[in-house]
């Protein structure tokens, strides 16, 4: 796959076929979606092009109301790569393209810099300053540019806002078995690790505390979850089992939010490299403990538990 950031300086398509939209998560319910777009492009002997926003456009339009992604840009990446799409073009959504008008958007950015052959849009899609332009006018638009429109029918779209919901709510809820089945892959937290108090190590559990790298990045429900880590050592890829907590340390008072990994049998000086951190299992709330002996004497059952429910699910696949 071909990642582009310069709209100014894209290569010539291959009978493009395009679609355009945030897709946070590139979950299971946006699948029938890309299916279509794959399709098409089959039968117009053509290439996949996904148009997407960085940031996301309510960060810009609305920034009160600030997204909670599922996905980081780097993970809309990874999954699209994953998925099999040929160009990926990277818009940077800022006060400038916000005010396009409908036409110049369709002019201006669609056509002169894609020279579409099939546009894939949803019935329902709006773009432009003022969000004016729709699906009848593109349509209409086409038959004077020359492309195709193809609808993503409503039943399409509503499963794909569906699952963006669904996911959300379970993740808050604790319910990550929902979440990661709807994503079709586990959620992923991503992050360099910074300094912390050091607390755990004096209990025999050293934790790498972790700053996402996105900070409109959903963070699920407190608790402790049963992870898969990814590091990169200059290089060289990784992947280690481990537990995380999220929360705010109750049985020391904590007073902020904090994401802790605790890496299993790995005492490494990692500060300041990025974690990628897949959430497997959630395995219970977060509690307040009698003192920190109770505190270790639980660490310790949840690392049992942990490892064996990972060795388990590794075993059945």
């Amino acid at each position: 796959m071909q990642v582009h950031f310069q709209i100014d300086n894209l290569p010539p398509f291959r009978n493009a076929v395009l679609t355009i939209g945030t897709f946070d998560g590139v979950h299971s319910g946006h699948t029938a979606i890309l299916d279509k777009l794959r399709s098409e492009a089959d039968a117009q002997n053509g290439e996949t092009v996904v148009i997407t926003f960085h940031p996301h456009p309510r960060r810009i339009l609305n920034n009160a109301d600030a997204p909670a992604l599922l996905t980081s840009l780097e993970e809309r990446i990874d999954r699209f790569n994953q998925i099999g799409i040929d160009h990926l073009v990277i818009v940077a959504f800022d006060p400038a393209f916000s005010a396009l008008s409908a036409n110049d958007y369709i002019k201006k950015f669609l056509v002169d810099l894609f020279h579409p052959k099939v546009i894939v849009i949803g019935y329902d899609h709006r773009f432009g300053q003022g969000r004016t332009g729709d699906y009848t006018l593109l349509k209409q638009k086409g038959e004077t540019h020359g492309y195709a429109v193809v609808e993503i029918p409503e039943k399409m779209l509503d499963a794909s806002r569906v699952s963006s919901t669904h996911i959300r709510h379970a993740l808050l809820d604790g319910d990550l078995a929902t979440a990661n089945s709807l994503l079709s892959y586990p959620y992923r937290l991503q992050g360099e690790v910074i300094e912390g108090d050091k607390l755990g190590r004096t209990l025999g559990f050293p934790t790498a505390n972790l700053a996402l790298n996105d900070s409109d990045k959903l963070i699920p429900a407190s608790g402790v979850y049963a992870v898969k880590v990814e590091l990169n050592q200059n290089g060289l890829i990784r992947h280690e089992l481990g537990m995380m907590n999220i929360g705010y340390r109750p049985t020391v008072n904590g007073r902020e939010r904090r994401i802790e990994v605790h890496i299993f049998h790995f005492d490494e000086d990692i500060y300041h490299q990025t974690l990628k951190v897949s959430l497997i299992a959630y395995t219970r709330k977060e509690k307040k403990f009698a003192g920190l002996d109770a505190l270790k004497t639980q660490l310790e059952q949840d690392k049992q538990d942990i490892t064996q429910l990972l060795n388990r699910l590794k075993t059945e696949r």
